[in-house]
């Protein structure tokens, strides 16, 4: 048999020596592979579980929860235009535009039409592309995401968790390595935050902040500040910044409505600022509770150095004493008393009750204030004087209510705080505040004095429409010219009215302290901030529960009408269930992926997370009634 001319013997070892050498290449690859160090397995990512933040009763402001991305591969859909009627309703947008978007990226692999959605509408698309057999195209990213319950409550203290699941404000931001700690290196297992119960009383926060807007209105006020502390022990039971932000819709938010205002803004106290000063001259023995001085209507001298100082006052008081001066909030007699003692000894007690400093307090941010020294170029003969009725000095409202926290309690301050416990995932406490108290500032004598001079200020002198008649109060006010940035000097327009507030006198519980900004028309803090200060007070009290004369009583006659209501059912938006029997309530309990937890019997009051809510998968539902 011939063989074939293709076949040929040289042909043949070619085929055959290419073979033997793949073949030994393909066992000297496997021979490698198989005696060399296999690379270590990429580990899961382990997850992280973000804490809650809660009120210091455990209701719920900031909780963790699902979001979702939803986008599409654009070069798959078939028919561009019955897909984007189709979802446009649940997108809450118009098909035209969906269209347009989706036409204009045909070149492109992936595109999102719209990102954090709820569960709710999340839930309701998925049924629609099932429905529709748009799956091929269309994910869902999942992403971990926050929801605020209460919206606007407390905001910039809350604060804010941004997209990449990183606190960005407030609590979120300063606690940040607590509720979502790092992983460990070697860790694959979920990661749980700790849950930071706040000092605040989300209740009592709510009516104190419908008493502060009530005022902003009614004042037409730029913005307005609010803090309530317990006396003796620090701890915040109400933080107010006005113009405030809902939570749920932080990225739309204005600059105005994100500001920290109580830690971040450093303002002139105006005479509030006197109840200290005068605190420091009786304290030092520069004078005494019945020194005298004549107010003339103005102070005036000339320094050494030929420097003429002229400062007036709101009336010709004739000769008063501290009780006096306070009482009728006089320039003269303040800055005759500035007089009394060396400029050392003045400023360190300023410093001894923390202005110039930070608080400490659990804030993303907080402002030290100005207190200047006699090194500084803009000390000046009259600074002293100024200073001693709340002028040429920058404070917060966080050092003012700290500073308050040693006349409440004899001399000594507390170290204000945001954080009442912290707990583990379970519920366990891992820290529970324990006040702190810092160094004595004045005699128990001096903050006790300055404390009835206080009361004396509200029962006849500018304060008296904080008075509040069954509960002893002191209270000193102050309206202070705001900095005219554009002429410098001071405004004859914008002010701060403010009005410190400590109660009750004989057994001091509560710090109460309002700033008003930038009212239009009348601004004097005696007619516009005490009456607020009253209000807010008469609150507190029938929220704790404080002993208090003339409580009012109810007369009934005893019959009461039944309305027969119609089941309750839950959607995917939270319903109102003010007014409902605790009976209604009973269904409910069996609904699966929502949690009912009914506290006190009754007719509901209250509700957590508010009506109108989107329900979310596990979600929490907290009833109050009463």
């Amino acid at each position: 048999m011939q063989m074939n001319g293709f076949y040929k013997k040289i042909r043949l070892w070619i085929i055959g020596i290419l073979g033997v050498l793949f073949a030994g290449y393909i066992l000297f690859v496997f021979g490698r592979l198989a005696f060399s160090l296999q690379p270590e397995l990429v580990r899961r990512t382990p997850g992280v579980e973000r804490g809650s933040i809660v009120d210091r009763n455990g209701k719920q402001l900031a909780v963790q929860t699902n979001f979702f991305h939803f986008g599409v591969t654009p070069k798959m859909i078939k028919d561009v235009q019955a897909f984007s009627e189709a979802v446009a309703h649940i997108l809450e947008k118009d098909p035209d535009e969906i269209s347009a978007l989706i036409t204009r990226s045909q070149n492109s692999s992936f595109i999102y039409l719209k990102k954090k959605l709820s569960q709710t509408t999340y839930e309701e698309l998925s049924a629609i592309i099932d429905e529709n057999g748009y799956g091929s195209f269309c994910r869902f990213d999942r992403i971990p995401g926050r929801i605020y319950p209460e919206n606007d409550l407390a905001s910039q203290l809350i604060g804010y968790m941004g997209d990449a699941g990183t606190g960005l404000s407030g609590i979120e931001y300063s606690q940040q390595s607590l509720l979502s700690p790092e992983p460990g290196s070697n860790s694959t297992e979920t990661v749980y935050g700790k849950n930071i119960y706040l000092t605040i009383d989300a209740n009592l926060q709510y009516r104190l902040e419908k008493i502060s807007k009530a005022a902003m209105e009614s004042t037409q006020a730029e913005s307005l500040m609010l803090i309530a502390a317990s006396a003796s022990t620090g701890e915040i039971l109400s933080y107010i910044s006005l113009p405030s932000v809902n939570l749920n819709d932080y990225s739309t938010a204005l600059p105005i409505q994100t500001l920290d205002r109580p830690a971040v803004s450093a303002y002139e106290p105006g005479s509030v600022f006197k109840i200290f000063s005068s605190a420091t001259f009786l304290d030092a023995g520069s004078i005494a509770p019945g020194t005298s001085f004549l107010c003339d209507g103005v102070y005036q001298r000339t320094t050494s150095r030929g420097e003429r100082i002229r400062i007036t006052c709101l009336g010709h008081h004739g000769w008063v004493n501290v009780r006096d001066a306070l009482k009728y909030s006089c320039n003269d007699a303040l800055a005759q008393m500035s007089d009394t003692l060396d400029t050392d000894s003045f400023l360190s007690y300023i410093h001894r009750f923390g202005f110039g400093d930070r608080t400490g307090v659990e804030a993303s941010a907080e402002t030290r204030g100005i207190v200047k020294d006699q090194d500084d170029r803009m000390w000046s003969g009259r600074t002293q004087a100024t200073m001693a009725i709340g002028q040429e000095i920058s404070v917060s409202a966080l050092q003012m209510v700290q500073a308050a926290t040693v006349i409440a309690n004899h001399g000594v301050p507390v170290r204000l705080t945001f954080i009442q416990r912290i707990t583990d995932k379970d519920g366990n406490p891992e820290y529970i505040h324990a006040p702190k108290y810092g160094d004595r500032v004045l005699k128990a004598s001096t903050a006790d004095y300055i404390l009835s001079c206080m009361e004396t200020t509200a029962r006849s002198g500018t304060g008296t429409r904080a008075n509040l008649g069954d509960i002893s109060i002191g209270v000193k006010t102050g309206t202070a010219q705001m900095a005219d940035p554009v002429n410098g000097g001071y405004s004859t327009t914008d002010f701060i009215s403010n009005c410190m507030a400590i109660f009750p006198v004989e057994d001091p519980q509560i710090v109460l302290y309002i700033v008003i900004e930038k009212a239009k028309g009348e601004t004097y803090a005696g007619r516009i901030v005490a009456p607020v200060i009253a209000d807010a007070a008469d609150e507190i009290i029938d929220h704790l529960g404080m002993n208090r004369e003339g409580a009012a009583s109810l007369e009934h006659s005893g019959r009461i009408s039944i309305n027969h209501n119609a089941p309750l059912s839950v959607g995917s938006v939270v319903p109102d269930f003010t007014g409902r029997a605790k009976r209604d309530l009973i269904p409910l309990l069996g609904i699966e992926g929502i949690t009912f937890q009914i506290n006190g019997e009754g007719w509901v009051v209250g509700q957590s997370p508010a009506p109108g809510t989107p329900v979310t998968e596990n979600m929490s539902i907290e009833l109050y009634l009463e």
